[in-house]
């Protein structure tokens, strides 16, 4: 299987938190792998034992253009020697992206369907029509979230979570990470995610459903932050640039403007209103995204 790297945690030093009276640190899990890495290593790690327990040599699964589930599949699937194909919403736009270009080098089919074939994705006539056109091949959904991604999280997060911290600070995009998170800290400290899509506020149910599947709990100690998309999914705007830009050049830390740039900024606005109690350990965890 995928070889996985232990990870540093940093602080971040910055006269805003002095001025709070907090402290944040950062979980580097973007150096756990060279290319499937961040939270698609634990999203992915017993999905692919099981497509290979299953005798599988190819893997299906669906995203956006900026996708780094998508980016994390076909570099997994390469390093492993298996086939992989990518259902990609919405229409071909050359010359491909960064995330879209290296799929591809990795041996990635792309095939690409409407925004509204895409919605579809879940049900079992979109699926038949997918095995028909390429065969077997082993499903792994949107984001890598299911199940087996919650465990692999929960498992991330009881052995390599440090202890000493108040809150833990994540990016949300379909809700997987989060819910293995909360599931392994089984009530300890208190979870914070940011969504990076617009009109996040539906995944909350998303997230209570996939912790009550996974462990028939239901917990408390989390919230869902939607106020730090900055204009949806795989969208920007110049504050944000400007963030990433000043993260880079002040803390020397990397950013991407998917995920991890928008769950910053969004600390450090939590903080500034007053979000986190005084004297609080905050750890940003750094679910990776860079190319």
């Amino acid at each position: 299987m995928l070889k996985y790297i232990d990870t540093p945690v940093t602080e971040i030093h910055d006269e805003l938190f002095l001025t709070a009276g907090v402290r944040v640190f950062i979980k580097h899990e973007e150096l756990n792998h060279p290319t499937v890495a961040g939270n698609k290593w634990w999203k992915l790690k017993y999905n692919l034992e099981r497509a290979t327990t299953l005798n599988h040599d190819t893997l299906l699964t669906f995203g956006g253009a900026f996708s780094n589930h998508i980016y994390s599949t076909a570099a997994a699937a390469n390093e492993l020697g298996l086939k992989s194909i990518g259902v990609i919403r919405g229409e071909e736009t050359l010359p491909l992206n960064e995330t879209l270009t290296f799929a591809k080098a990795c041996g990635m089919h792309l095939t690409y369907v409407s925004r509204e074939a895409y919605r579809t994705k879940t049900q079992k006539e979109f699926v038949d029509q997918l095995t028909a056109q390429f065969g077997n091949f082993y499903l792994i959904p949107e984001g890598g979230t299911n199940t087996l991604a919650v465990n692999g999280c929960a498992e991330f997060a009881r052995e390599k979570l440090p202890s000493d911290f108040d809150y833990v600070c994540l990016p949300v995009g379909t809700g997987g990470t989060i819910s293995g998170i909360i599931v392994g800290l089984d009530g300890a400290k208190e979870i914070v995610g940011i969504s990076v899509l617009k009109g996040g506020e539906f995944l909350k149910d998303e997230i209570k459903k996939l912790v009550w599947d996974f462990s028939q709990k239901e917990y408390s100690n989390w919230t869902l932050q939607t106020a730090y998309h900055f204009g949806g999914y795989g969208k920007k705007t110049d504050d944000l640039t400007r963030f990433i830009e000043r993260m880079q050049e002040k803390h020397s830390i990397r950013l991407d403007f998917v995920y991890t740039g928008k769950l910053l900024a969004g600390i450090y606005d939590l903080i500034e209103k007053g979000f986190y109690k005084k004297g609080s350990r905050i750890l940003m965890l750094h679910t990776g995204g860079l190319r």
